[in-house]
């Protein structure tokens, strides 16, 4: 376990769970000798909270029956807040994120007047979130350390898989983190490539902080970066596609990486790359405007046979 200051929240977390416990299964339980835990009962005895040790065969410790915690003090917004994050977490394709969002919510629970509890947990109990097809994508612990670096500004070694498999050495200067398309990403100067790249956090294999720090640039925006570098990969077609719509309008009509969009004189014109161009002219059917294809000549064709398709679904 961790330092002494979380031995001694984790002490007051199994009290308040577990009633009567002994000193040897509270010692076990804390990873610690009974020496230390008496010490750690000491602390939480100079913070005010009541630990009566109960002698005996059947003793041990225990909080004074009636002692609670202060309630935690939430409007309903931020309690609708917390519990819709803690929803989301179940989603967001990370190892540890539904346990440790249920344990949370249980403590946050504890803690809560009854009125908000009952909140968090009806929200908890009925609402359910779509995020972009989470997968099992990001390890937590990688994800804190490198979150904490970005902030910090400091470099790291990655261990790190290509898409080939391939593992590779890299030392990167962590700009930011991005949720996109179920997947986690870190964005950051790679000194092995020389320029900014974007990395899978399920392809990490290994982080290891180094003594060196760096400057990030004014405004980075991670998320911004990986929409960009994303929808303009090179694939098999490149796509140009006029859309007779407004940037705003277009922007709420396809979904992010289908592409980038240009306001231009009569519409806004979407830039793509794609490898298979049925795919885009489904995609392009589903649209609320019309649209005039620019290039490739492919995409025209690609478009008569999904339209005569959904003609025949009609029957004579």
């Amino acid at each position: 376990m961790g330092n002494p200051t979380t031995r001694v929240l984790a002490l007051l977390e199994l009290l308040q769970t577990h009633g009567l416990m002994s000193g040897t299964a509270l010692a076990a339980r804390l990873e610690v000798e009974p020496r230390t835990l008496r010490r750690y009962i000491v602390v939480l005895e100079a913070l005010g909270v009541p630990v009566l040790a109960q002698r005996g065969r059947d003793g041990g410790y225990r909080l004074m029956h009636g002692f609670k915690l202060p309630p935690m003090m939430f409007t309903n917004d931020e309690a609708l807040a917390l519990a819709l994050g803690l929803v989301a977490s179940r989603s967001l394709g990370l190892d540890t994120a539904a346990p440790a969002g249920t344990s949370a919510l249980t403590k946050l629970e504890r803690v809560m007047p009854e009125n908000l509890r009952r909140r968090m947990r009806a929200v908890s109990d009925t609402v359910s979130l779509d995020i972009a097809r989470a997968s099992a994508s990001g390890n937590a612990d990688v994800l804190a350390t490198l979150s904490a670096v970005a902030h910090t500004r400091q470099r790291v070694h990655l261990g790190y898989l290509t898409p080939q498999k391939v593992p590779t050495q890299r030392d990167v200067d962590p700009y930011g983190l991005a949720y996109l398309g179920g997947k986690w990403y870190l964005v950051a100067y790679c000194h092995l490539r020389k320029e900014t790249r974007s990395f899978r956090l399920d392809r990490i294999q290994a982080v290891a902080v180094l003594p060196a720090s760096f400057g990030r640039p004014a405004g980075f925006d991670a998320m911004a970066y990986l929409t960009a570098a994303i929808t303009s990969m090179a694939r098999v077609h490149t796509v140009k596609v006029l859309l007779h719509t407004d940037a705003e309008s277009a922007r709420a009509a396809i979904f992010t990486t289908l592409g980038l969009l240009e306001p231009v004189a009569g519409g806004t014109m979407l830039h793509s790359q794609v490898d298979d161009l049925d795919w885009m002219a489904r995609e392009m059917a589903r649209l609320p405007c019309t649209f005039a294809v620019q290039e490739p000549a492919a995409l025209r064709d690609a478009l008569a046979r999904h339209a005569a398709l959904l003609l025949d679904c009609l029957g004579p």
